[in-house]
């Protein structure tokens, strides 16, 4: 049975700490949905009522563009080991970029990773959990060292380079503001 929260509660934030796997999900009032997976060190939970993420350079930046325009943002977490459950987080999201003022601050709160191209500042407007009785159970091996590397390997102009010619546009040609404003 669902059971609703106005606020992460200490045993969803013990439980969210465990996890080496979540999902985003966003969309504007006429984009396609994005749900994306996100790992490594990249997730802090600052209070109840507010989450930071850092997103890495990939392939499409379409969280960016999405709450540029619609901050409406879920998390999901789901247990693949233990007691079966799934949690989301929703709340309204703001983007902070390298260029914004902020991006010092929070940027400390997480690991130097190569490739950071935003943080995420979510404030949590509900939380629900559910039985993740149909999620499988999965044991997980360690994180994939091939993003560190792959931008480790570009260095800083190839970061930018990579953002300028892949990620300043979504999929349905949405801006995503990467690039300071000229």
């Amino acid at each position: 049975m669902a059971k609703q929260y106005p606020q992460l509660e200490a045993q969803h934030i013990d439980f969210i700490q465990q996890q080496p796997l979540f999902f985003i999900g966003t969309a504007t009032a006429d984009s396609r949905v994005n749900v994306s997976p996100k790992g490594l060190d990249s997730l802090r939970i600052i209070s109840p009522e507010r989450i930071l993420w850092l997103n890495l350079t990939g392939s499409g930046n379409e969280s960016a563009a999405h709450v540029a325009l619609n901050s409406r943002m879920t998390l999901m977490f789901c247990a693949f080991t233990g007691n079966p459950v799934i949690l989301r987080v929703y709340g309204q999201a703001s983007v902070v970029h390298p260029y914004d003022e902020a991006w010092s601050e929070l940027r400390a709160n997480f690991p130097p990773y190569p490739g950071a191209r935003q943080i995420f500042d979510l404030v949590v407007e509900l939380v629900q959990t559910s039985c993740g009785f149909g999620v499988p159970f999965l044991e997980p091996a360690g994180d994939r060292p091939t993003l560190n590397t792959w931008a480790e390997a570009k260095g800083t102009a190839g970061i930018e380079a990579y953002w300028r010619s892949k990620n300043q546009l979504t999929i349905d040609g949405i801006p995503t503001h990467i690039l300071p404003p000229a």
